[in-house]
Parts: C-alpha cells; sequence; structure tokens
C-alpha cells in the first residue's frame, strides 16, 4: 500500500482518541461531528478521519468497517491495530521489521522521499506513525494456533482409530469362545475285566455319542 498521506500535528492525543472510539458506541458513519461529540473539536483533529481511512477504519464514505468494530473489543485492540499500521505503512516494515524510537531518522526520512516533502512536514509523519505504534501489537500471530488444533485433532482422530483397532480382534475372539470339558475317571483296583467294560459301554453311551 505504501505509506499514507494523512498525519496530525495532534499526534500527541492519537491515543486518547483511539480509546474513546474503542469505548464508545460505534456510529454507522463517522465525520467531523463525531470529532466533536467525543471532545475533539480542534481543527488539528480534523485529520484523524483521513489518517482512520487509511488503517482501514473507515471506508472511503466515512463509513465504520469490521475493523472498526474488532477494534471496540478491549482484548484485540492492539493486535487490530497492528494489522492496520503494517498494512497502511507497509513500506516502513519493508526496511524495519519491527520499528523502534532509535529507527525515527530512519523513518522520517523514509517520509521525506517518500512524498516529497519538507522536513517539518516528513516529522509530523513520522510522529503520527510512532503515535500510532504504540498503540499496536506487532507480534501477534494466530497462525500456530491454528496450526496446533490441527495436529491435536489428527491425534484424537489417530487415537480413535487405534482404539477401534483394538475392540476389533476382541469382538472376533469371543464370538469364537467354545467350552472344553475335561474329564477325569477314577477306575476301581480290582482284577474282574467286566467291570472296566461296563464303565467304557456306559461312557461310550452317555458321553462319546
Amino acid at each position: 500500500m505504501g505509506l499514507p498521506t494523512s498525519y496530525s500535528q495532534a499526534y500527541g492525543v492519537l491515543g486518547e482518541f483511539f480509546g474513546k472510539i474503542r469505548d464508545a458506541q460505534a456510529p454507522d458513519k463517522f465525520g467531523h461531528q463525531n470529532l466533536k461529540d467525543l471532545g475533539f473539536k480542534s481543527n488539528n483533529h480534523r485529520p484523524f478521519i483521513p489518517l482512520m481511512k487509511s488503517l482501514g477504519f473507515l471506508s472511503s464514505d466515512g463509513s465504520t468497517t469490521q475493523r472498526y468494530h474488532d477494534y471496540r473489543n478491549h482484548s484485540k485492540s492492539r493486535e487490530i491495530m497492528g494489522e492496520a499500521i503494517k498494512e497502511a505503512y507497509s513500506d516502513i516494515f519493508l526496511i524495519k521489521s519491527n520499528p523502534t524510537d532509535k529507527d525515527k531518522d530512519l523513518v522520517q526520512g523514509k517520509f521525506k522521499s517518500y512524498h516529497n516533502a519538507s522536513e517539518n512536514v516528513a516529522k509530523l509523519h513520522a510522529n503520527t506513525f510512532y503515535a500510532l505504534l504504540d498503540l499496536a501489537d506487532l507480534n501477534h500471530n494466530p497462525k500456530p494456533k491454528v496450526v496446533i488444533q490441527e495436529k491435536h485433532e489428527e491425534k484424537q482422530s489417530s487415537a480413535e482409530n487405534k482404539h477401534e483397532e483394538v475392540l476389533t480382534p476382541k469382538t472376533i475372539t469371543t464370538s469364537r469362545v467354545g467350552l472344553h470339558y475335561n474329564i477325569q475317571i477314577h477306575l476301581p483296583a480290582t482284577k474282574d475285566v467286566e467291570v472296566y467294560n461296563a464303565i467304557f459301554k456306559s461312557l461310550k453311551e452317555h458321553l462319546i455319542e
């Protein structure tokens, strides 16, 4: 996207301004009257509106965007601002992925060359950028969470499959269970062969058949 043309001489109150739009109800459209209603009545505050458009908080006609509504979630506001300034000031992040105050001269020089601006205007651009940077979380990245969740689901699915594999042979084994009898016969101590014949004849008739 490059670098936005909007900046504000009132960059020192940008933190207060974005705090108020985060806490107030979002209008359908945001204009100069909304600025006044929030307490920002100076002409120096008027550039806040084109700045919000550059950041994707407002559409070209002033309508509030999904980013504006997402920003109102306190737990996500710094993340949302981080995404917004990375898009709006993409050329800055091409030379410094995580700019700090030590890089201020470099950032100011980039604005000066990009917009062919004077030293004073380039400084206002840089100060506006750093005021927004104070409101942002540049390091938030939700993607690893998605990967971890997918891996967890794969492990769970794998565990379920293993569980099914273990149960299947058990079921088959159970269906094939039979009963086996071990019969022990204690023969009497006798020399009479007829006694033995009678015993084996009875076994044949009652058990073997």
